[in-house]
């Protein structure tokens, strides 16, 4: 993985966004479905894409809104639907687009007041809050981001009754249904014109801020941060969450300093990623630079991505953490601290997340469940209790409320960002200090991912790895004990693979949201051992590209 010159360093103005033409090309360029690439396309998360590549324009979303509408009807969803949207420059044309269809489609739309940014979380919150003691008139949302990828990009994705990221039955439904609707150029979508939808007897304002804020009590012991009086830095790396914060801090009386409130679509304040891209990713010590020099003037800081789904932790004592490192602290912490849980909820984990929370989880006397990347595979687990927290090697978890009942199935950036200033608050010890007494436990596990392009081609086979294709029986001299395509907590596809090893294990997939792929790797024996792992898992993929390559030609 080649390192940018520019990362971690202040985003010089010619990488900076071209806001004017984006927008322009959201409202010029029509997508042609003979395309892959231009097609409606749900990944992990959502449909994603930019409009200079004629991959999120207006078109899409006036398609897969359409189709949103019509998988309601099929399913008799007929409750409000919330929707919100972040910071980048392509949520707010996308926002319009989307209010024209559901308005002419008679929908009950709940959008935020004063056109406030609304995180992925409080989304997910307010469906839940509605739907919580219904049988009918169920509510379901949207929710208007592509998370933390590049100022560029564009993101659409729908959350079902259960709160959650909608499972792959439904985003295919609608992505078929959104294709077909490209492919009749819009014939069949319903649509009437923004300044009716505004006014329209079925668009009503929702206070999801204060409605959000009010519930924080009853997942985060706030009382005790605020008795300790613990100096808290927070950055919204200019994301949907800018005005929560303050709110936040003044309603529970925390000592929080919010170190930046700035929305601007560029991103121009944000430090440059590994790869010369800006991208609001919290667990990237290159995009957290400005905070992590902050570091010594807090005991804890953190911040969440442009959606706030993730968080990015940074201690006094060791820094910005990994996101599998503060995963564990918080599955020991929380078991422990936690009386109102149930004694039989389990830890759901994606398969490329650390073996840490599997020591950790066995350590605890809990159950473990494994499932692919993707935070729908927790949902239903959340849902009906069986799981208490959740968590994902790229800095997304959720946990139960202090009684043990569901508090959203969908990631949120700030309650375990909160959490890290309880946990300190209650044991004097930062994150990164009691995750050093959990490797005295446990060990000291090395853990690394790299990342480079693949096309769709090169993805799809990578998707479709198999047990045969690894003919080695040992990995970095340690033997193989398992070769796995599916997950061991569901059985469903990994969309790729993972070798295990009684010290180390490796995982290959592509990236369902951007057009990379990814080798994750970890290993209990040092760093030189996972550099042999890395080294072979990439000799395996390398050679699946060369097949590829051969087939292209």
């Amino acid at each position: 993985m080649e390192i940018s010159p520019l990362a971690g360093k202040p985003a010089p103005y010619d990488i900076l966004v071209n806001v004017p033409r984006l927008v322009s090309a959201y409202y010029s360029e029509v997508p042609d479905v003979a395309v892959a690439s231009e097609r409606v396309s749900f990944g992990t998360s959502g449909h994603r894409g930019s409009a200079f590549s004629r991959s999120f324009n207006e078109w899409h979303i006036l398609a897969i809104t359409q189709a949103i509408c019509l998988y309601r009807k099929a399913n008799k969803i007929d409750g409000p639907l919330f929707i919100g949207m972040d910071t980048h420059a392509l949520s707010v044309p996308a926002l319009a687009s989307a209010l024209e269809v559901l308005a002419a489609n008679d929908v009950n739309v709940m959008t935020a007041g004063m056109d406030e940014y609304t995180p992925t979380p409080v989304i997910s919150h307010a469906i839940l809050a509605y739907n919580r003691g219904r049988k009918a008139g169920l509510a379901d949302g949207i929710v208007i981001t592509p998370s933390h990828n590049p100022p560029g990009d564009g993101g659409f994705k729908y959350n079902p009754p259960n709160g959650g990221p909608a499972g792959t039955e439904v985003t295919k439904w609608i992505e078929t249904k959104a294709n077909e609707l490209l492919g009749q150029k819009l014939l069949g979508v319903k649509r009437t014109l923004l300044a009716y939808a505004l006014k329209a007897g079925t668009t009503h304002r929702y206070d999801y801020l204060n409605n959000y804020i009010a519930n924080l009590g009853n997942i985060i012991n706030m009382e005790l941060i605020s008795a300790s009086n613990l100096r808290i830095g927070v950055d919204p790396l200019g994301g949907a969450g800018v005005h929560y914060w303050q709110p936040i801090a003044d309603r529970y009386k925390l000592n929080l300093t919010v170190l930046n409130n700035e929305v601007d679509p560029t991103f121009r304040f944000m430090t440059v990623d590994w790869d010369g891209q800006i991208r609001m990713d919290p667990s990237s010590s290159y995009a957290m630079q400005s905070l992590i020099h902050l570091k010594d003037k807090f005991d804890i800081s953190f911040a969440c991505d442009t959606d706030h789904d993730r968080h990015g932790i940074v201690t006094a004592s060791v820094g910005l953490m990994p996101p599998n490192h503060y995963l564990s602290v918080c599955i020991s912490y929380l078991f422990q601290n936690r009386n109102g849980w149930h004694k039989d909820a389990a830890v759901g984990k994606t398969v490329v997340s650390s073996a840490m929370i599997d020591k950790v989880t066995a350590g605890l006397g809990r159950k473990l469940y494994e499932v692919p990347v993707g935070f729908k595979w927790f949902v239903d687990g959340l849902t009906d209790g069986s799981l208490a927290f959740v968590g994902e090697e790229s800095a997304g978890a959720v946990f139960n409320r202090l009684d043990g009942s569901v508090w959203t199935t969908d990631k949120d950036g700030f309650v375990p960002a909160l959490l890290a200033a309880e946990m300190t608050s209650a044991t004097g010890k930062d994150p990164g200090e009691l995750y050093a007494d959990l490797t005295q436990q446990f060990g000291t596990p090395v853990y690394d991912r790299v990342e480079a392009p693949a096309n769709v081609v090169q993805k799809k086979l990578l998707s479709a790895l198999s047990p045969e294709q690894v003919t080695i029986t040992d990995l970095a001299d340690e033997k193989i004990e398992q070769v796995l395509t599916t997950a061991p907590g569901n059985k469903a596809q990994i969309g790729g693979l993972k070798v295990i090893t009684q010290n180390s294990w490796f995982a290959a997939r592509p990236s369902g949201t951007e057009d990379i792929y990814k080798i994750y790797a970890e290993s209990f024996r040092g760093k030189e051992h996972l550099n042999k792992i890395l080294e072979q898992a990439q000799d395996l993929v390398d050679t699946v590209l060369k097949g590829t390559s051969a087939k292209m030609q």
